[in-house]
């Protein structure tokens, strides 16, 4: 179901690794007809490799391309924008997301993302599901303290989706 209204700031979504913050995304971005950018994808893009390659060069270089990116994206609104999962641990990158944006916390039951998602696959995840549990407790502070709204990633897809798109509704 695609809908119109008045939106005239960028829709971010931040949260842990694998907790829907994409999915969630592409799906608000269907439903309002606004353009979507996964920051991942573009430093991808970008930089012509995959995130865990270009975690070979350390952490440390790919928040600066993080950074990069976000300051980029930010400035493009009205759009959906998904983060990376610790994008949330530079203060400047929330302050550029935060001059236009409304920000959304996915909250997933870390759990769920082991049962769920292949944490092999992500880079900071390759230690195995402690360490999900150990970036869930050092980055939640920082997602409630940056987040407009908290939404429950615990449910049906579509019903998380109805949560999200209420709470746009509420606010435009």
């Amino acid at each position: 179901m695609k809908t119109k209204i008045s939106i005239n700031k960028n829709i971010v979504f931040i949260g842990l690794p694998g907790c829907g913050k994409t999915a969630i995304g592409k799906e608000v971005s269907k439903r309002l007809s606004l353009p979507f950018c996964d920051i991942d994808t573009y430093i991808e893009k970008e930089e012509g490799k995959l995130i865990k390659e270009i975690f070979l060069q350390g952490e440390d270089y790919f928040r600066r391309l993080e950074s990069q990116a976000i300051e980029e994206i930010s400035k493009n609104y009205p759009s959906i924008i998904s983060t990376g999962g610790g994008s949330i641990k530079i203060h400047s990158n929330m302050e550029a997301l935060q001059k236009n944006a409304v920000i959304i916390f996915i909250n997933r039951p870390v759990e769920h993302i082991i049962q769920d998602v292949d944490i092999s696959a992500r880079p900071l995840l390759a230690e195995g599901s402690a360490k999900l549990y150990e970036l869930y407790i050092e980055r939640y502070p920082l997602y409630k303290k940056y987040c407009d709204i908290e939404v429950f990633n615990d449910t049906d897809f579509n019903e998380v989706v109805d949560k999200v798109m209420q709470f746009i509704f509420a606010r435009f």
